[in-house]
């Protein structure tokens, strides 16, 4: 009976031990929970349990943090305090080492991260040129024979690498089709790509500069070159919806090749375009779910050298991810310019659909 008794009692002081060293969290409703902290936003605080893993806890429903490890805390004015965290008289502490306790409202807590996500932090602001890219690539076919002879190819691929400061775009993508029963056979030959920088100049403004290229040779544009430069706001900016206006200026260069089927035979001559424009966008990203991510960019570019002329352009894209790398897409893109060279429409339209395989570097 003795030695019930004291197996019984030091499975209490084992209990009452694991309680103690765990990290402690008093909400305002008088619950309390025990685990290890493992990071917060300073809108809500993840705590890790033994039996019901990662619990997320509203910040502004704490009213008492006890933890046993040292942790680091952002505060607001900057500073970063590391060291174990209690709270007194509604205002949390923090003792670091060797020094004397930091004691600070807790609407001015930032961030609360454990060694790995510091880390991951660290690392995120100030990542090597390969690291943090994410992106992926759009591919579709279609092919018929018998009454018609159509082959039709589009390729899309876009990569960004976003920090806490910049970011940095890639994309580009082409569209190819024939009629082999249609005279000319080329129904579709469009090929595009760009870089853009961004850099934050507080957390709803920034800058950015970016180079564009085009081509499509049934509008018979052999390049058009586009270098802006200008500055966004982000109007909306959230996990699940971004939305961005931009205003700027840009250099624009149209190299055409200009048919003249007045004459026999016909004869072709370069028409060049040079000349300074305004560039006036929207750009919207809205996540639909869990796994459908609408994206959506308007633009307008009004020719400052010939007033009156001008070029605008409306994208509207819809992947739906069927798994972690695969998802379908669908794509809708309408290009306008105002004065093309005779005998081409002013407007090209182009719909897309087929598989996107996404990556994370």
């Amino acid at each position: 009976m003795l030695r019930k008794v004291e197996f019984v009692a030091l499975v209490v002081f084992l209990g009452l031990a694991s309680a103690v060293y765990a990290d402690q969290i008093t909400l305002k409703n008088g619950d309390h929970l025990s685990g290890t902290v493992v990071k917060s936003d300073g809108k809500t605080l993840v705590l890790h349990t033994e039996f019901a893993g990662d619990v997320t806890i509203q910040f502004a429903a704490i009213t008492e943090i006890r933890t046993d490890k040292a942790l680091h805390v952002a505060l607001s004015n900057g500073q970063t305090v590391v060291g174990p965290i209690t709270t007194s008289d509604g205002k949390i502490e923090i003792v670091g080492k060797g020094g004397a306790p930091v004691e600070t409202p807790k609407e001015s807590v930032v961030a609360i991260r454990n060694d790995a996500d510091q880390v991951a932090y660290e690392k995120a602001l100030h990542p090597g040129l390969l690291e943090g890219w994410n992106g992926g690539a759009n591919v579709g076919f279609s092919l018929t024979r018998g009454n018609s002879q159509t082959e039709n190819l589009s390729l899309a691929f876009t990569a960004a690498r976003a920090t806490k400061t910049d970011k940095l775009s890639l994309y580009t993508n082409a569209v190819y089709g024939t009629n082999q029963l249609a005279i000319p056979s080329t129904t579709a030959n469009t090929e595009a790509g760009g870089i853009r920088y961004d850099r934050n100049l507080n957390p709803r403004m920034f800058g950015f500069a970016s180079a564009d290229f085009t081509s499509n040779a049934l509008q018979e544009l052999n390049l058009r070159s586009v270098g802006s430069l200008g500055f966004g706001y982000h109007a909306i900016k959230s996990d699940r919806t971004v939305l961005d206006f931009l205003a700027g200026g840009n250099f624009t260069d149209e190299n055409y090749t200009e048919t003249n089927t007045t004459v026999t035979p016909p004869t072709t001559s370069k028409l060049i375009h040079n000349y300074g424009a305004l560039t006036l966008g929207e750009e919207l990203m809205h996540k639909l779910g869990k796994s459908t991510v609408l994206t959506e960019k308007l633009y307008f570019f009004p020719n400052l050298t010939e007033t009156g002329e001008y070029r605008g352009t409306f994208d509207l894209g819809l992947v739906t991810k069927i798994s972690k790398w695969l998802g379908w897409q669908n794509g809708f893109s309408d290009v306008y310019v105002s004065n093309p060279p005779n005998g081409t429409r002013k407007n090209d339209v182009v719909l897309t659909t087929g598989l996107n395989f996404s990556f994370a570097h």
